[in-house]
């Protein structure tokens, strides 16, 4: 059976100069157009055949300006990189409405000359109109999910590579330039991603983000969380509303699962289990980074590579030796990935916070110095004088398996990051885990790492995100969107 449908209803493009009306005109396109999709979708599911495209497009906002602002040299975005016209997709208001609004504000205050709302060219895949509870795959036998494209935009991955990111992104002439590091595309293609990953919805994430490669820091983050939320712990700020946990209907846990100790601002903690490797550290951090948190942190455990160290000290990492690989192509090594002062800060003061120790005796149990991170889990197996000669050129302190991927990766996705290590072995002189030793390490040190971590974002959430985002992660030629 062919159907008639209607085109997604068309409101001409307007300019505004109220972040809360543009932000209300964005939502209101991009719901129409979803609705659009959805109905179109469940018809087709029906077993209705169109005659023409079922078709819907992203909003997207743009700001042209021909003379050079003079913004607050203290911001790290805000702001346009100079004359010109600037656009960008966007999806998922009821998600980003927080977000948007502030990029706007920024925007309409650093350059009074109006935003302009309106319908963009960019179809929207009608994968990225399903609700989370909708399966449409299912109620379709295979001939018509084959026949799915004749009808509706399926997801391009041409329209979702991190040429922005990366800094390679050259429009054609003519074309605008990009005000956002992720087109809407892109941003929806990770939210999805972030679902299978780690067994949750966008929608509890929180802006700190803790990874580990360990399941014993989710153990006691799970055990803190819940005792969170029921009443106030002891040497841990209260405020916290809710404690969000993985959805397992297979009994299972996903590949990365995350918990999300919830704040109202949403200033509270995620933390995600990423498991071992530099790859698995790369894929979620590419997901997360589009939700644009305020700083992710790492907290794992290390080898330590000097004598001196003992097992439980910590490792803060001000530097990074890259042997990952994993993103050798969108990062090349000879990019420097900085400490930043605002996390070195509160990493260390956490540690003097929940240790006890200040000044000269802080080092007794922490050192700040070189990480580096491999691909290779059995590194202790090479020939013994190639790897232990680099790591001592390099003034490598520890070794792991992901820090290095996630500064990097937060380097390129402007993320402000950090790592916390404690070295649980010391391969090069000896110390290696064995299975009673690790049980018992393990027990003795997550708890206190882990109040460390949790005790280091409530100084950055105290101090102000005004001061925490830093102008060390943006280029020259930046995009305005955080």
């Amino acid at each position: 059976m062919v159907s008639p449908f209607p085109p997604n209803p068309f409101r001409p493009t307007e300019t505004f100069h109220d972040a809360d009306a543009a932000l209300a005109r964005i939502a209101e396109l991009y719901d129409t157009a979803i609705a659009h999709l959805r109905e179109g979708l469940h018809r087709y599911v029906a077993g209705e055949d169109f005659a023409h495209r079922v078709r819907a497009h992203y909003p997207f906002i743009r700001i042209e300006t021909d003379t050079a602002a003079n913004p607050d040299s203290r911001l790290a975005y805000g702001f346009l990189a100079g004359p010109g016209h600037y656009e960008t997709t966007l999806t998922r208001p009821d998600l980003f409405a927080d977000y948007y609004r502030e990029q706007l504000q920024l925007l309409m205050a650093n350059h009074p000359v109006g935003i302009q709302v309106g319908t963009s060219r960019q179809p929207i895949p009608v994968h990225f109109s399903f609700s989370e509870s909708e399966h449409i795959e299912s109620a379709l036998d295979p001939a018509r999910q084959q026949r799915l494209s004749d009808f509706f935009d399926l997801p391009d991955l041409a329209e979702m590579d991190d040429g922005i990111a990366n800094g390679t992104y050259e429009p054609a002439r003519g074309q605008p330039a990009p005000l956002a590091l992720f087109t809407a595309p892109r941003v929806d293609y990770s939210l999805h991603r972030l679902r299978h990953y780690t067994g949750t919805s966008p929608e509890p994430f929180q802006n700190f983000v803790l990874f580990t490669n360990y399941q014993f820091y989710i153990d006691e983050f799970v055990r803190l969380g819940r005792a969170l939320v029921a009443g106030p712990v002891e040497g841990i700020e209260a405020g916290y509303t809710a404690f969000v946990e993985p959805a397992t209907p297979s009994g299972r846990l996903p590949q990365m699962p995350a918990w999300h100790l919830v704040r109202p601002d949403r200033t509270g903690i995620t933390m995600i289990n990423i498991g071992v490797g530099p790859a698995n550290a790369k894929t979620i951090t590419d997901h997360v980074a589009v939700l644009r948190p305020h700083a992710w942190i790492m907290l794992g455990h290390c080898a330590g590579l000097r004598n001196s160290q003992r097992l439980g000290d910590y490792v803060l990492a001000h530097g990074y030796v890259r042997e990952d690989h994993v993103l050798d192509e969108e990062l090349p090594l000879w990019v420097p990935v900085p400490a930043l002062a605002e996390i070195q800060q509160a990493l260390e003061g956490a540690v003097a916070d929940v240790t006890q120790l200040s000044g000269y005796e802080l080092k007794r149990v922490m050192r700040t110095g070189t990480v580096a991170s491999t691909d290779n889990r059995n590194w202790e197996l090479l020939p013994h004088r190639g790897p232990s000669r680099r790591f001592s050129q390099s003034r490598a302190v520890a070794l792991d398996m992901e820090s290095a991927t996630i500064a990097a990766n937060g380097f390129r996705f402007r993320v402000p990051y950090g790592t916390l290590l404690c070295v649980s072995d010391k391969p090069l002189h000896g110390e290696i885990k064995l299975p009673g030793m690790a049980n018992r390490f393990y027990r003795e040190r997550v708890d206190q790492h882990l109040r460390i971590g949790i005790r280091a974002i409530e100084r950055l959430r105290l101090q102000g995100m005004n001061q925490l985002h830093s102008r060390k992660l943006r280029s020259f030629a930046e995009v305005a969107f955080q």
